[in-house]
């Protein structure tokens, strides 16, 4: 599926998926959804993306959201519908094999702060900020909120989030180790998309694509799989993940490379 609510734009080893819908603060309404879902689809088995970056088009919001003026006109079942649309795109999001990062441009509002959640890493403009201000609007974070912040933050913290719907800033999100890096507001800046913002985050996924990208989906499939088990469980887990690697091309060309003195060329098999 191809919109413009939708940019997806290859940079390999880099691809983004660029909210574009700058007009509703790049609300999630059906048809994005729908395009990040597509989109995932084909990106996921593509050798040559090992990293993807999700960014809103502006400089003041990354996303706000469910579209309310779209949820205004559903019936009943049409909500349904649309919860778990949204909740199959976020797990889509968190299961990509890809490490995938939220490029966080401006604020992130309800459904949009459950994107960023469902991302692996978050990179975060100073001036934006999180929330999930749902319990405000008689209902709760339902794209996954609930579950994924109190494992990101602690408890703790994640209830005194959802509980009052303020906002996190993003030094705050920093402090609690819920964004990983920040990147200063640019002096004057009304772009379509934040360009320090993109900088940032290419120049980290060329750093994280030097891996071999087996190996970095693996270590991905092994800390998102073992994350809520028992150590032991986990440690078999990680067996099998490493077991998957012994007989790859890429892992004796690591090994060729390294006593060569000589930087890898990893193929992806």
């Amino acid at each position: 599926m191809t919109s413009t609510c939708l940019l997806v734009e290859r940079e390999p080893p880099l691809v983004w998926l660029k909210l574009n819908r700058p007009q509703v603060a790049n609300a999630l309404n059906k048809e994005l959804l729908e395009c990040i879902g597509a989109a995932i689809e084909k990106i996921a088995a593509d050798k040559q993306i090992q990293v993807v970056a999700i960014i809103g088009a502006g400089t003041k919001s990354f996303s706000a959201g469910a579209d309310l003026t779209e949820r205004r006109q559903m019936t009943e079942g049409q909500l349904i519908d649309y919860h778990s649309l949204i909740q199959k795109t976020m797990q889509a999001v968190e299961s990509m094999p890809q490490p995938v990062i939220a490029a966080i441009n401006g604020s992130a509002y309800g459904g949009g702060t459950e994107l960023a959640l469902a991302c692996d890493l978050r990179v975060m403009v100073k001036s934006a900020s999180l929330s999930l201000p749902e319990v405000k609007l008689g209902i709760i974070p339902g794209a996954g909120g609930t579950q994924r912040l109190p494992r990101l933050i602690g408890k703790s913290k994640a209830k005194e989030m959802i509980y009052t719907g303020s906002a996190l800033s993003a030094e705050e999100g920093y402090e609690y180790g819920l964004v990983n890096k920040l990147v200063n507001e640019p002096a004057g800046a009304n772009e379509n998309f934040h360009q320090p913002l993109m900088q940032f985050v290419k120049s980290w996924a060329q750093e994280i694509a030097l891996a071999a990208p087996l190996s970095l989906r693996q270590a991905k499939l092994a800390i998102d799989s073992g994350f809520d088990k028992n150590l032991a469980d986990g440690l078999a887990l990680e067996t099998k993940a490493y077991l998957r690697l012994i007989n790859t091309k890429d892992r004796l060309e690591g090994l060729a490379a390294f006593a060569e003195k000589r930087k890898p060329a990893y193929i992806g098999e």
